[in-house]
């Protein structure tokens, strides 16, 4: 199997099977990144622009990150630019407001227990920059160089954000959550309970 930098270079020098097999082997990641903070009817849409943009960006890609991290960056700025457009004269500020704040409907994503009804809904409900820092981490095991290289910032900082991100978390769970056996099994394995929700995600839904 080819790498992403071998299609890539394929790609570049006009192979279209090559530039559908790199989309192909990325769209389940992007849908993802989407799926727990726009409606249904706006995740395809979103979709589509990422790669549009992909499309016209790639000759300016020198592969300073992978393919992959390349996309999930472009997929944030297009959610950015998305939320900011629907909000139109609201003040939108993406370290404070969460998706909910911000007016998002209910998620898109399956879970099958109460504990995964209650990370999903943790996470709308804390502030969009970490909701997707947290998403990245756990669904998309990103490290924290890694996650730097998606969101165009330091490495240290990079991790600060992510413990930061998990404190904002555990604070918008405890909001939101009555059962206190629910909320200690919750905390308790949020890395494994985020895990059977990707494991459980189906990108054809």
């Amino acid at each position: 199997m080819r790498s992403d930098s071998e299609l890539l270079d394929a790609w570049k020098s006009g192979d279209r099977a090559a530039g559908n097999e790199l989309f192909q082997r990325h769209f389940e990641a992007i849908r993802r990144f989407f799926v727990n903070k726009v409606d249904r009817r706006e995740v395809e849409d979103l979709v589509q622009k990422t790669f549009e943009v992909c499309i016209e960006a790639r000759d300016r890609f020198r592969g300073q990150s992978s393919f992959r991290n390349f996309l999930l960056g472009i997929a944030n700025n297009k959610l950015r630019e998305f939320i900011r457009a629907k909000g139109r004269s609201r003040t939108t500020d993406f370290e404070t407001q969460s998706i909910v704040d911000l007016g998002a409907g209910p998620s898109t994503m399956l879970a099958g227990t109460q504990e995964q009804r209650l990370l999903l809904e943790g996470l709308r409900r804390t502030p969009l920059d970490s909701q997707v820092v947290l998403e990245l981490y756990y669904w998309e095991r990103l490290s924290g160089r890694e996650l730097g290289e998606v969101l165009g910032i330091p490495e240290d900082t990079a991790r600060s954000r992510i413990r930061r991100a998990k404190d904002l978390l555990h604070r918008a769970l405890r909001s939101i959550e009555e059962s206190p056996e629910v909320l200690q099994s919750t905390m308790e394995d949020l890395e494994g309970w985020a895990a059977k929700i990707r494991a459980g995600f189906d990108p054809r839904k």
